[in-house]
């Protein structure tokens, strides 16, 4: 039986997920690499058994190039955080966006630029609402 499909990484899936992000398309040991810079050392053999159930889960994509395959990710960033939000505001919050930001402001300390441009976020939205 094949894997199920998620819109959800694991969190070394999304480790995973950010190193093709930024490289674009990258080969397993570019990806290793640039893991290692996130403090994960695995060997060649992890990152490719990771590679082939992220493919399965329709995550990546991979192309022959020469002897070596590289892989891409086949989600936009944009994209997948939009379903890691939905999802967490479904599961934690019970679709209640101003719950999920109450408690954002309650459990962090938020700069004064970050503040500002949430502000600056709302009033954009509140403006499209009323077109």
């Amino acid at each position: 039986m094949g894997l199920r499909k998620s819109r959800l990484f694991t969190e070394g899936e999304l480790d995973f997920m950010k190193v093709l992000w930024v490289l674009g398309e990258a080969s397993p040991e570019e990806i290793q690499k640039a893991l290692q810079r996130f403090s994960r050392k695995l060997t060649g053999g992890t990152i490719r058994n990771v590679l082939v159930v992220m493919i399965e889960k329709g995550y990546v994509t991979r192309r022959k190039k020469g002897k070596v395959y590289l892989y891409k990710a086949k989600m936009p960033e944009n994209q997948a955080k939009k379903f890691m939000i939905q999802d967490l505001l479904e599961k934690a919050f019970n679709g209640s966006e101003s719950h999920m930001v109450a408690t954002l402001l309650k459990t962090r300390e938020v700069r004064k630029e970050e503040m500002e441009e949430i502000k600056r976020l709302i009033d954009n939205q509140k403006k499209e609402a009323q077109k």
